[in-house]
């Protein structure tokens, strides 16, 4: 027993001891009989008596078993819910350093983009201002190449009219990870650049001059190689230099491929040129915010699974 009081009275006689009849008296005597009970206490008693001790005792350890029992599974379910918010955060920052070398590679891209387009503007300026001179070489230009006997190496721009080189820069990593919450980490004003560097209307025009404008006046070249130049000359093989040395006098009159290469040039020189420059600077922008960005999520402090100083 935990009181005096209570071994006193169940040993009645007050010998110190309790005997086995004193023992089961005190049995009988706790609580209140099942049968003298309402229907709601008969119900919730367990035994054959109702002892409200008893009753309250078991009342209190089953509140704090369901205390206990609810904050486990309140602090697991916090747990594993942080620790996956951890692990999406540390995810999209390796996703954000992919995407700034992808945005430093597709600099690159551009940078020799720019350089390509510069040298073939420049080489068919050049075709275009000599057109109507009177030489049989109008139509004949040259390289420095080591390799060949004088150093130089021949050959005909016009004989390559037809190669192209659409704008087309990488974006595998933009297209990764655009559905994945990486872009939760980027303030809205990165998250804007970086949508406009990847589907914005500088990208789309470039694409769109270089891809399907610049298709079209190749195809009007060749058709009318195709259905004119086939039937007046007595042979047509534009890939060598003779054909051009031959026949420069009948091209030379041939307006319609004159004014093809200037359309041309015009979309070269007067859109393409400028918009490679214009998108080169909005690569080089996006990819100063993403540094930022990264070096802020860098800095900042995380304790197990928690931001502790988070600056968005």
């Amino acid at each position: 027993m935990d009181k005096k009081d209570d071994f006193d009275k169940i040993d009645t006689n007050q010998d110190g001891y309790i005997s086995r009849d004193e023992y089961a008296d005190a049995n009988k005597s706790a609580g209140i009989e099942k049968e003298n009970l309402n229907w709601f206490l008969r119900l919730i008693t367990l035994g054959d008596r109702f002892d409200i001790k008893d009753f309250w005792d078991r009342v209190k350890k089953s509140i704090v078993e369901f205390i206990i029992l609810v904050f486990g599974v309140t602090v697991s379910f916090g747990i594993e819910q942080q620790g996956g918010d951890s692990e999406n955060r540390t995810h999209g920052i390796e996703n954000l350093v992919n995407l700034k070398e992808e945005v430093g590679k597709m600099i690159e891209y551009t940078d020799e983009y720019i350089e390509q387009i510069d040298w073939v503007v420049s080489m068919y300026r050049k075709q275009y201002d000599r057109w109507d001179q009177d030489n049989d070489s109008v139509f004949i230009d040259f390289i420095e190449d080591e390799e060949e006997p004088n150093g130089k190496l021949y050959f005909s721009p016009m004989g390559n009219y037809t190669q192209r080189d659409p704008f087309n820069p990488e974006r595998v990593i933009f297209d990764a990870i655009k559905l994945d919450g990486t872009f939760r980490l980027l303030p809205k004003k990165v998250g804007l650049k970086m949508t406009q560097i990847y589907d914005g209307v500088e990208l789309g025009y470039l694409i769109e001059n270089t891809g399907k404008i610049e298709e079209n006046l190749v195809n009007q070249f060749t058709n009318r190689i195709a259905t004119k130049w086939v039937y007046d000359l007595t042979w047509v093989e534009a890939d060598y230099n003779e054909f051009w040395l031959e026949n420069r006098k009948y091209i030379q009159q041939d307006k319609f491929i004159k004014y093809n290469l200037f359309k041309r040039l015009e979309l070269w020189e007067t859109s393409v040129q400028e918009q490679l420059q214009n998108y080169k600077s909005s690569l080089e922008s996006g990819t100063k915010m993403l540094d930022s960005v990264i070096q802020v999520r860098d800095s900042e402090f995380e304790f197990i699974w928690w931001v502790l100083n988070p600056k968005d």
